[in-house]
Order: C-alpha cells, then structure tokens, then sequence
C-alpha cells in the first residue's frame, strides 16, 4: 500500500481537482533556496490551468520565473507577506493588471483561518515525510527547521499536497505537520538548496557605524527597565541587529539575568544566547541558518510555533503578545516614526513588513535599528514612500547620530536621559541627514495601484504606486 504518495506533482495537482481561478499556496522556509514554487508552478502551466491567485507567505529572487506565469495568465493575482525586488520591479513598473496583496505574518493566516483568503490547494515543501503525509522541516538533506508558516495553509486549505525530498517510513517521528492535514504526497529529487535559507546577512556586522548603533540599542534596552528575569526579546537577521543582541547578551551574562523566550526567526547568535543560559526557550517559526536547524532537532528547549501562534491577532493570545522588546530594521522612517519595510526610496517594491508590524505592535518596547543614510539618500523623511508599520508601534529609532524617542513615549525618554544616553529629536536627525546628503528629489510616481499594504487587523494601510519607466 503507498498510502498517499503518486507518482509525481502533475498527477497530485490533477487528483486535487484544480481549475481555472482558484488559489494555490506555498510557504517559504527554504527562503531563496527553494525549488517547489518554480516545479509547481510549470506543472500548472503544463495543465493550461489560468488565473489563479497565488498566496505564498514569502517570495523571493529564486522565484522570478513566476513573472513568466504572469505575463501568460497562469497567474492572475499574488498576496504574500514579503517580495525580493526581482519580482517586486516587474510588479512596481505595472507587470500585473491586480495589485499586490501584502499581508503580515500574523494577518495572512488570521485571514486564511477566517476564509477571507480561502485556499483550494496548498503546496507544502518537506525535507522529510512519509507515504501519510506525516511531515517534517528537521531532517533530510533539505532540513530547514522550522514549518511555522506553511501549518496554517495545511490546516485550511481544501486539498494539501506534500512534496518531499526524503521519503521515511511510516510514521515519522516528530512532525511538524500530522496526516490528518494531507491529501497526497509527491516524492522529487530534490525540493531546494538548504543553504539557500541563509537570508545572506545573518553576520553580526563589521561596519564601524554599525556596531556604533548595536551597542547603544544594547544600552537602550539596559536601561528601558525591561531587562530583567523572564525578559522575552526578538530581533532580526540584519548585521546590525545581530550585533545588538551580541552586546545584549553579554550585559544578561554579566548581571546573570535569565529571560524566558526569544522569538522570531531564529538565527545562530538567538541558538547561542538559549545555550549560554539568556533565555529559557526559544520560540521559532523559522529558522534563518543552518546553526537554528540544528538546535530545533536536537534541543528541546526550542520549540517550532506556527504562524497564528506566533503574530495572528485571530486568536486567542499570540506569542507576540507576550514580546518585551523588538528589534526591527527599515527602509526608510518619517518624523511621524511611521517605517518603510515594503520599497526603497524610489518607491519600487523590495520587502514586505513580514512580522515587522506585528512584533511592533505586541512589543511593549518596539526598536528600530537605522543609519542615518544609505548610498546617500537620507532614511529619516517628512513621509515614508510606503507605510508598512504605523508610527503608533514605534517607540525609539537608534541611529550612529542619536537615539530618537516617540513623543507618546515620554517615560523612556526620561530614563535613557537620566542613563546619560545621547538622546535627540527625529527632527534633528532628519535635519543632519539632509545636511550631509542634501535634500532627495522626490521620486516620479505613476497614477496606478500595484499593491496593497493591509495592517494585521485587515484595514487598508497603505497603497503601493507605480513606477514609471525610466
């Protein structure tokens, strides 16, 4: 008996009954790393199946042969969380007639849950499973960790095929994803790179003006009254960020403070802090390098979390409700602490707020690390190009040129002044910005929407222009 399996992804999609409109899904643990999307996608095609709408809660350059598929209606229209420029240029000069549904990763499965983005078949790419459809992210020569993100889709959606590298017999022990989830199982030769989901800067940062800003966001949170035993904290995977959490963990080893969880992403420096004793766990809905997929299979003490369990404001609680302190980057920031995660300063898009305003929003100290400039275009603006996270969120953007304060944060302003950090006015890092590089044409914009910035709670934040041809 082979259980679920067939015999490859074209007879899967043909058994899961997909036609011409519906929605297809797919996660993004094996980051820029991943073969699915692109496999997937070519057995559609090959169908002459058209006009579907593709959630994928992540896209990145690997994934440019979808422009191809869009430009020939197999793909009538995207929501996701995050999208690398490769697609996000085609998208930004008008390459689809649909906007662009960007969504948080706590909003996207709020949304697959409730049935307001419904998902006919979700695709699940699985460095192990079984003839079942029992399946993991922690072995096999493909093991990315963490299947936070691609739990919810295989919870909802109406069919679910698992596509696996590593076939094991039944049962499999461990899994991320149960049986109960999945319709068919598909065994190919290889589902990606793993050293693909290496994001390429998850280095603490050598720069100079870096480690400037990581050591007074260090100071920032020493002082914000917040560190303390059962401190919970997340950060990012930029250099600058890692680099924080370095110095971080070396002001918790030296006054023996012992936190409770780390969160997010995880990263290697997040694997050593939980073995150097700085944290009781380690909650992870993806792993970020190969140092995290090693420790989710072998320590118990960090723990795989879905996506709802980590950011959906749908439930009950979520984990980034219990978060002390953020660590969050941008692209840009206004005076109004408003950030930009989703485009670069020209307005084409790049990114995606990812969890960015769902960790800000339930951190009760939500930090953003910045230079003042980048290829010299200041990041401090009078308005964002592009909100992805509010400014009400923001409470404190770290710079090389000082430490700027969200005036409705009047409490921690006083305490970093009496800790003797140097802390100024937006205004004035906005002000020493512009005197160093001058004050930035504003970018041309053209008069077409190509995507949609949807907060967590579902409300329309922003609307993403196009840009013109140049």
């Amino acid at each position: 008996m082979n259980g679920k399996l067939v015999k490859s992804i074209r007879e899967a999609i043909r058994l899961s009954g997909l036609k011409d409109g519906m929605t297809v899904s797919f996660h993004h643990h094996l980051r820029n790393g991943d073969y699915v999307v692109n496999m997937v996608m070519e057995e559609i095609a090959a169908l002459g199946i058209k006009n579907l709408t593709l959630n994928a809660s992540s896209l990145f350059d690997t994934h440019s042969p979808l422009i191809g598929h869009i430009k020939n209606s197999v793909i009538a229209k995207i929501q996701t969380d995050y999208m690398s420029g490769g697609i996000g240029g085609f998208i930004s000069r008008g390459g689809m007639d649909e906007p662009v549904e960007f969504r948080t990763h706590g909003g996207r499965p709020r949304d697959i849950e409730t049935g307001k983005t419904p998902i006919d078949v979700a695709f699940i790419a699985a460095p192990c499973a079984d003839k079942m459809g029992n399946c993991s992210g922690k072995y096999g020569k493909s093991a990315c960790g963490s299947l936070g993100y691609a739990i919810p889709d295989a919870m909802h959606a109406k069919k679910v095929i698992v596509i696996t590298d590593n076939l094991v017999p039944y049962p499999i022990l461990g899994w991320s994803i149960p049986e109960t989830c999945v319709d068919y199982v598909a065994e190919v030769e290889a589902i990606g790179d793993p050293k693909g989901i290496v994001s390429g800067t998850t280095q603490i940062t050598r720069d100079p003006v870096g480690l400037v800003m990581a050591s007074a966001a260090a100071k920032v949170i020493k002082h914000s009254g917040l560190l303390k035993d059962g401190f919970s904290f997340q950060t990012g995977a930029g250099g600058a960020s890692l680099a924080a959490a370095k110095f971080l963990k070396d002001i918790m080893l030296s006054e023996k403070i012992k936190g409770s969880f780390g969160l997010g992403g995880i990263t290697g420096y997040m694997v050593d802090m939980l073995n150097e004793g700085c944290f009781e766990s380690l909650m992870d809905v993806q792993c970020f390098d190969l140092k995290a997929v090693e420790s989710i299979r072998a320590n118990p003490k960090h723990q795989e979390i879905s996506a709802d369990h980590y950011a959906s404001p749908g439930t009950r609680s979520a984990v980034v409700d219990s978060l002390d302190v953020a660590i969050l980057g941008a692209s840009e920031i206004d005076v109004d602490f408003n950030v930009n995660v989703h485009t670069d300063s020209n307005g084409l898009i790049m990114g995606g707020s990812g969890g960015h305003s769902d960790a800000a929003a339930g951190a009760k100290l939500s930090m953003i690390i910045a230079p003042l400039f980048r290829a010299r275009l200041p990041v401090v603006k009078d308005r964002v190009t592009c909100i992805s996270t509010p400014g009400r969120d923001i409470d404190v953007l770290v710079t090389q040129k000082g430490i700027a304060i969200n005036p409705d944060r009047e409490d921690l302003r006083d305490r970093l002044k009496d800790a003797g950090l140097q802390v100024v006015d937006i205004h004035e890092l906005k002000a020493e910005a512009e005197r160093i590089t001058g004050v930035p044409n504003k970018p041309p914009k053209g008069e077409r929407a190509v995507g949609k910035v949807i907060y967590r709670d579902g409300s329309l934040l922003d609307t993403i222009l196009s840009v013109p041809e140049r």
